[in-house]
């Protein structure tokens, strides 16, 4: 009796997985063919529930919202299974009050993992030229609740430039979004802000096998970040990474055994506020420039500069200042010293 208990428990548990998962299909052979659709059937719940792509290129903004917990998208594979969508952020915030719907996927849930998918945002590989539109919500000013963004010089009352290289996420995440990961990805912009997990008081996200390219802080992680064997591809002179770690003095952002390249004279990276990184185990392409991860802007850190190097190596010979800084080796930052018991 207890043997066939048993049989039917371990049945039933089969049952339940199986009916957590959702399979979309462009050609109509799964539950789904978009995949915000599969999002939107998903009901809330505390366990995991696995959206199955198949392979195909789906023209889609997606939105999970703060309902979708706990959510596995998985592609069938990354090089095959292309979600793109042309989303440059100052237009998107001419008419909206927040990011929330700026980039390709959109994000305000937490507990989601991201694996074998290409997110791109295209606009900034389609678009020929800058251009000026109108734009009267996005003014610089406040009173309204909306949290306007600055103008930038040069810029007219009621108008806005789009910069064929500006503000273009693949992914947004928004405050209150954390525990999330990216697990062989292929995240593409032809702008800056790339990937964006925007949670500065509690984010943990963490990327493992990916491929992140853009342009000015093309990874740009608030709160505790660790990526971990990925390639870096920067199209801009500025910055490849960035980091905000002003919620608290050990929030940090860590890369291991990642590999930098460019175009030629690309920087290494930047911060405008708090920020802590890591950078252990890395390589980076001739091409990078001798210029260290600075402080732009001039505001006053009561951290300092805390940035650390540890056995990185630059093709065709190393500058001085990413000589090694730190006796932190790389199973110093596992995943659970890094986020600890919060994950």
């Amino acid at each position: 009796m207890k043997q066939i208990f048993l049989s039917l428990l371990g049945l039933f548990f089969i049952g339940s997985a199986l009916a957590q998962k959702i399979t979309v299909a462009q050609d109509g052979s799964g539950d789904f063919s978009s995949i915000q659709a599969a999002i939107d059937h998903i009901k809330p719940s505390f366990k995991p529930r696995t959206i199955f792509i198949k392979k195909g290129t789906y023209n889609e903004k997606l939105f999970i919202d703060s309902t979708k917990h706990h959510l596995i998208l998985k592609g069938e594979n990354a090089k095959e299974v292309i979600i793109t969508y042309s989303q440059p952020r100052d237009i998107w915030r001419c008419d909206h009050p927040d990011d929330f719907g700026a980039a390709t996927i959109n994000a305000k849930a937490s507990d989601l993992v991201f694996e074998h998918l290409t997110i791109i945002n295209s606009y900034g590989f389609e678009a020929e030229k800058d251009l000026v539109i109108d734009c009267l919500n996005e003014s610089g000013k406040a009173g309204d609740g909306r949290k306007y963004l600055p103008r930038e010089e040069g810029e007219q009352e009621g108008k806005k430039i789009v910069r064929q290289n500006g503000h273009q996420f693949s992914f947004r995440s928004m405050e209150g979004a954390t525990r999330m990961k990216f697990l062989n990805c292929v995240l593409r912009s032809g702008g800056g802000d790339t990937v964006s997990p925007w949670d500065v008081e509690g984010g943990m996200f963490y990327f493992s096998d990916c491929i992140i390219e853009g342009h000015v802080d093309l990874y740009c992680p608030r709160g505790n970040a660790l990526i971990e064997n990925s390639v870096f591809i920067c199209h801009n002179l500025n910055a490849a990474i960035w980091h905000d770690g002003s919620a608290n003095e050990s929030d940090k952002s860590v890369l291991i055994n990642c590999y930098f390249k460019g175009d030629p004279g690309f920087k290494l990276g930047r911060y405008h506020r708090e920020a802590q990184m890591f950078l252990i185990n890395c390589a980076f392409s001739k091409e990078m420039a001798d210029s260290k991860i600075y402080q732009s802007g001039d505001r006053q850190l009561q951290w300092g500069e805390r940035i650390y190097y540890k056995n990185c190596h630059r093709e065709g010979g190393d500058y001085a200042w990413h000589a090694d800084n730190t006796e932190a080796k790389a199973n110093d930052f596992s995943f659970k010293k890094v986020f600890g018991f919060k994950w």
